[in-house]
């Protein structure tokens, strides 16, 4: 051991102190206990980086050179000021387009308009006579309601993208950016933007019925378990877009399947234009997927059917339903037991004989409530076929009923061999099947919104050009 260190441990350039240098200050070693218990010749205290690296070694080594942490927080700090800026760009981009969107939304409502009209609403509600036509008092009650919401919101885009105009503005006079004023106005205008897609939809509605809530009914159609298992999945669809547009949405009747899924369910979602948004999704719906309940795993087509209804008031329901055009018909309701549930005849469904539409109720625990809401529904139903098809006699929309079989679909959901989720009626589709089935239904919501917009116009200049 001695041999080989005595060497090592003479060489004068080890030995000998250095001189100062840049490096001096940073003594790494002091002394060497492990060196000194090994030879007497070691008399050295200390080293310096500027001796070890000029010394010559026999040993191949790598030096790493550190930089030093000054320079990295300035670069740090420089990309971190850069992302800002652009940040910032984009966010200056958006509001200048939010800006003239709003104006251009605001033009066209006609704030003037809607100010007079809100002015004669107001006379007329405060007319002392003006209950004395009780339902003509609440159609303009309604009216005058849906005039300053539209007033109160139109004020609202305005002042959000005011806000917005704000903080760019004072970012720029003070040539400085504030990180938490930059996110809130990023948050401002993404809120806006959203608020703004949500009113041109609510625009393309014209429905007397379009501003209520909705009744969702799902049937199972061809297809076997694998309809049914579908049909529980279109459920969940739709209960979970419900919650995402943060209406109140409710299940209040659900009938089981014998292996997987459920045969029918019916959904309420209360909130407003509820059933504007969900008309187009009347209709027959198509999966295509490799099917859980087949052994092989073959590839296997199922279908379900879709009814959309408005959920309407008692009060605005003005059908008369003659007791003999009605066929009532009273079962157990079914489920997981209770005082009345498999005991006492509390479901009731409903036939109106001249149609053949079909109502079913079992949510309420008693006969007679179970009647009063299928009564209701029955109507509702029938009010939307007679607006839809412009019938002057019901006995004339016989045949409107979904049917969920082959060729009668509105929308095609493919899980394999590829995933497309895709609309017979607009065209439009998207691949990403998995929001859409967690209830991310808006795009299709839109382009259909769009497309029935556009036909009914083209229908209007045809019977224009016509006379």
């Amino acid at each position: 051991m001695d041999a080989i260190l005595k060497p090592l441990l003479s060489s004068p350039t080890m030995l000998k102190p250095a001189k100062p240098s840049c490096f001096s200050s940073c003594t790494v070693i002091n002394k060497a206990p492990f060196l000194l218990s090994l030879t007497p010749h070691f008399n050295t205290t200390s080293f310096s980086f500027s001796a070890i690296l000029s010394a010559p070694s026999r040993f191949t080594s790598s030096v790493i050179y550190a930089t030093p942490e000054s320079q990295l927080s300035e670069g740090v700090e420089t990309n971190t000021r850069e992302w800002v800026m652009q940040d910032f760009y984009a966010l200056r981009k958006d509001v200048e387009t939010a800006s003239e969107r709003v104006e251009e939304i605001r033009a066209s409502a006609g704030l003037q308009l809607l100010a007079k009209e809100l002015v004669d609403l107001e006379s007329k509600a405060a007319n002392s006579s003006f209950w004395d036509n009780r339902a003509k008092a609440q159609e303009t009650l309604l009216a005058l309601t849906d005039v300053k919401d539209k007033i109160n919101l139109l004020n609202e885009f305005k002042t959000k993208v005011e806000d917005a105009e704000t903080i760019v503005k004072l970012t720029e006079e003070i040539d400085s950016i504030d990180a938490a004023l930059l996110e809130e106005a990023i948050s401002v205008i993404k809120e806006l933007n959203k608020a703004l897609d949500r009113f041109e939809l609510t625009q393309l509605l014209s429905s007397p019925y379009d501003k209520e809530g909705a009744v969702i009914s799902i049937t199972a159609g061809a297809g076997g378990t694998d309809a049914q298992d579908w049909a529980d999945m279109l459920l969940r669809m739709y209960v979970r877009w419900g919650e995402k547009q943060k209406y109140k949405t409710r299940v209040v009747e659900k009938s089981l399947g014998e292996e997987a899924g459920i045969k029918s369910a019916t959904i309420e979602v209360e909130g407003r234009y509820a059933y504007g948004y969900l008309s187009g999704e009347k209709g027959t719906h198509r999966i295509v997927r490799q099917s859980p309940f087949n052994a092989k795993g073959l590839r296997q087509t199922s279908f379900s059917g879709v009814e959309v209804m408005p959920l309407l008031p008692e009060e605005s329901l003005d059908v008369e339903l003659p007791e003999e055009d009605l066929e009532i018909t009273f079962s157990r309701a079914g489920g997981k037991g209770g005082q009345n549930v498999n005991k006492v005849e509390t479901a009731v469904r409903i036939t109106h004989i001249p149609t053949g539409v079909t109502v079913r109720c079992t949510e309420e625990r008693s006969q007679l409530a179970n009647k009063i809401k299928a009564l209701s529904r029955l109507k509702a139903k029938l009010l939307v076929i007679a607006e839809e098809q412009r019938a002057s006699e019901i006995k004339q929309i016989r045949g409107d009923a979904v049917k969920a079989e082959w060729g009668q679909q509105i929308r095609n959901y493919v899980f394999h061999p590829y995933k497309l989720v895709k609309d017979v009626r607009t065209g439009f589709e998207t691949s990403d099947i998995a929001s859409v089935m967690d209830g991310e239904l808006d795009a299709f919501i839109k382009a259909y919104l769009k497309y029935k917009y556009s036909r009914s116009m083209s229908a209007a200049a045809a019977a224009t050009g016509a006379n």
